[in-house]
């Protein structure tokens, strides 16, 4: 029996097509703190982009293409309500593995891991003489403890790798362990995952967080898969975060700051 043909509303108005492109993509941009940021990521005029923010205009085709796979979403942000274009419940709350890994994931409280920026410092995996100083981004969302930064220009320049926005990107997700916090990462299409475990430090105004992170990769005799890591909440002024963040890359051990030397314990072999 043949399929009967989709049944198209030709009573909506452009002007409600692009009042729904607006709510959507205000609603993909509110993990960003800065639009200018991100239309500088995107390539995409600002003056412009803000039309498309108020329902104003549409992005033409190739703009729109930038967009979606920006976001990693498909055209039908266009027409249907964000919250309606992806129903699938993700892996972690599969029902296979729901009871083990998806439950009480939304547990996290402010409390126990504050969102906001961090700045973290351990070995470098490649780099063995070196060490890597990074900032991240926590925030939540329905109730998720997620995680976002950028792999500094410096780091990638030294490996060849390209530098621009995408590319630079990691995301992951926090979930709360018995005596601390896990945190999954990785870049765009699960490449460069890495995993790491972090218990908070009982001193210090409750602002450290020592661990580990683990890359799963092949052995090799050069490089590490595994290495200690130091985690700070940095509650400061956007602007003095800002200026930290264009000092982020390798570093040399004795360029770390007291604490974060300290207790990366750099002459201890990991066990």
């Amino acid at each position: 029996m043949s399929q009967p043909e989709p049944v198209l509303d030709t009573e909506t108005h452009p002007a409600e097509l692009r009042q729904m492109f607006g709510r959507n993509l205000r609603a993909l941009c509110a993990p960003y703190r800065s639009i200018s940021d991100l239309c500088r990521q995107l390539g995409i005029n600002r003056t412009q982009f803000n039309r498309y923010l108020s329902g104003e205009s549409f992005p033409r085709p190739d703009v729109l293409h930038i967009i979606c796979a920006f976001f990693d979403v498909d055209a039908r942000i266009l027409l249907e309500p964000l919250e309606n274009l992806d129903t699938r419940p993700g892996v972690l709350n599969h029902p296979f593995l729901e009871g083990n890994i998806g439950s009480g994931m939304q547990a996290l409280t402010e409390d126990a891991f504050p969102s906001g920026f961090y700045r973290f410092s351990r070995k470098s995996f490649v780099e063995t003489d070196l060490v890597v100083i990074g900032l991240v981004y926590v925030f939540r969302d329905n109730q998720y403890t997620f995680l976002r930064g950028y792999e500094p220009r410096a780091a990638m320049s030294t490996h060849g790798l390209p530098t621009n926005g995408p590319l630079r990107e990691f995301r992951g997700y926090i979930s709360p362990q018995e005596d601390g916090i896990s945190i999954n990462v990785s870049h765009r299409h699960n490449m460069a995952a890495t995993f790491g475990y972090l218990g908070r430090v009982a001193a210090f105004q409750n602002k450290f967080w020592l661990g580990y992170s683990a890359r799963p990769t092949r052995e090799t005799l050069r490089g590490r898969r595994v290495a200690r890591m130091v985690y700070e909440h940095m509650d400061l002024p956007l602007r003095d975060i800002v200026s930290f963040a264009r000092s982020t890359g390798y570093v040399d051990p004795d360029d770390l700051p007291d604490f974060h030397r300290r207790h990366l314990m750099l002459d201890t072999p990991f066990t």
